[in-house]
C-alpha cells in the first residue's frame, strides 16, 4: 500500500492509498471557498448522552445522478481530482465533527452543557468504479481498504481532540445513504459515544467478556464464517433481522493493531460475508457495517475490535422500521430468531445444487 497526501481547493486533506507507487496528485480546479463548519455538542441532562447540532449538513449532496457523482474521479463535481484511484480518503465537506469549529459559549441560560464539536469526519472511497460494491471488489482491493482503515485509525487516534474512532459504511437508500458510489466513512469523535460507554461498563464488570462471548459463539449454532484468525456469527441477542459480528480471535483494540495475516484473512472473510448478505434476497442488501474499536484512552484495554453489520431488511420487499418500543425506549424486538438468520447466511454461501 502506497500513501500520497494532497489538498483540495478549500484546504481539506485528501489521501490516496494505491496498490502501486508513482502517484502525482492532480490539483483541484474547483476553487471552493474554505469550509466553515459549526459543530456543537450538547449533553442531554436526563441521560448524559451527547447530541451534535450541525445545521450546515442540511446542504449536503443527496442522491445525485451518476454524471454528477462527487466520488467518481475527475468529474466537474468530483471531490477526487485525479482521473483514477484505488482507494481515496478525504475530509468530509459537510462534517458532523470538525476541529475548525469556532468556540461555543462557556455558559448557556438553559444550563445545558455545550462544547465545541471538534474531531474529524472522513469519506473513504473504496474504488473509482461507480457501479462496483465492496462485495464485487477483488480481494487485493479489499485488503487495500483494510490498510487504509488501519492507517486512518492510527492517525486520527493520535489527535488530542479525539476520544474514539468509528469506521463504518451506510449502504443503500433504505439505510439513508445519500450517495450510490461505493464508500464508507470515519468519525473521529471528541467524546466516547453512548454505545461504547455501555459496553465499557459491561466489560469492566466481567473481565474477559469479549473472549468469553467469542468462545461460546464459536462452539454454537450461530457461526456464519470461520477462519484461523476471525469468526463471523449472529449474536444470541441480535437486535436486527440480519445482524452479524465479525471478531478477531486475538484481543486487539483497533484495526491498526492487526498483523499482516489477520488483515489478509479479514479481506477474504469480509468480502465473503458481504456476498452472502447480497445473496439472501438475490439483491443488494441495505446495511450498516461498523467497526467498533476501543476508545483512545478510557477503558482501552477492555474493548476488543469487532465489526457489527446489520440490515433493516426483514424479508424480501419488507423493511424493519424502528417503532415506539425501539425508537422511544431502546427496547428491541426482533422477529427473526438469530439461529435461523445464521443458517440462512451459511446457506447463502453454498453452491447451487
Amino acid at each position: 500500500m502506497h500513501r500520497t497526501r494532497a489538498r483540495l481547493s478549500d484546504g481539506r486533506e485528501i489521501v490516496y492509498y494505491d496498490e502501486a507507487p508513482g502517484r502525482t496528485p492532480v490539483p483541484d480546479p474547483r476553487g471552493l471557498p474554505p469550509v466553515e463548519p459549526v459543530c456543537e455538542v450538547r449533553r442531554d441532562p436526563l441521560t448524559g448522552d451527547h447530541v451534535t447540532i450541525t445545521a450546515h449538513r442540511n446542504a449536503r449532496t443527496f442522491l445525485p445522478p451518476a454524471d454528477r457523482c462527487p466520488l467518481c474521479p475527475g468529474g466537474p463535481a468530483s471531490e477526487v481530482p485525479d482521473p483514477a484511484y484505488d482507494v481515496a480518503v478525504f475530509e468530509n465537506r459537510f462534517p458532523s465533527f470538525d476541529a475548525r469549529t469556532p468556540p461555543v459559549p462557556a455558559a448557556a441560560p438553559d444550563g445545558v452543557e455545550r462544547t465545541r464539536g471538534a474531531g474529524r469526519c472522513e469519506v473513504v472511497c473504496y474504488t473509482d468504479d461507480h457501479s462496483a460494491s465492496p462485495a464485487t471488489l477483488p480481494v487485493s482491493r479489499v485488503r487495500t481498504v483494510v490498510d487504509a482503515w488501519a492507517d486512518r485509525t492510527a492517525e486520527l487516534s493520535a489527535r488530542p481532540d479525539v476520544e474514539q474512532v468509528y469506521v463504518f459504511e451506510n449502504r443503500g437508500a433504505e439505510i439513508g445513504a445519500t450517495l450510490h458510489h461505493p464508500h464508507g466513512q470515519i468519525y473521529a469523535y471528541p467524546f466516547v459515544p453512548p454505545r461504547t460507554r455501555r459496553t465499557l461498563a459491561m466489560a469492566a464488570a466481567r473481565p474477559g467478556l469479549f473472549g468469553d462471548v467469542l468462545a461460546a459463539e464459536r462452539d454454537g449454532p450461530r457461526v456464519v464464517l470461520a477462519g484461523g484468525h476471525w469468526t463471523a456469527y449472529v449474536p444470541a441477542a441480535a437486535r436486527w433481522p440480519v445482524e452479524v459480528h465479525l471478531t478477531p480471535h486475538r484481543h486487539v483494540p483497533d484495526l491498526a493493531a492487526l498483523g499482516p495475516a489477520e488483515r489478509d484473512e479479514l479481506a477474504v472473510l469480509y468480502r465473503d460475508l458481504l456476498r452472502r448478505c447480497d445473496a439472501l434476497y438475490a439483491a443488494p442488501l441495505p446495511y450498516v457495517a461498523g467497526w467498533h474499536q476501543a476508545p483512545v484512552g478510557e477503558g482501552r484495554d477492555l474493548v476488543r475490535l469487532h465489526l457489527e453489520l446489520f440490515s433493516v431488511r426483514r424479508a424480501a420487499g419488507k423493511i424493519k422500521y424502528l417503532a415506539g418500543s425501539e425508537s422511544g425506549m431502546g427496547a428491541w424486538i426482533n422477529d427473526v430468531p438469530p439461529e435461523e438468520a445464521a443458517a440462512r447466511l451459511r446457506a447463502a454461501g453454498e453452491p447451487a445444487a
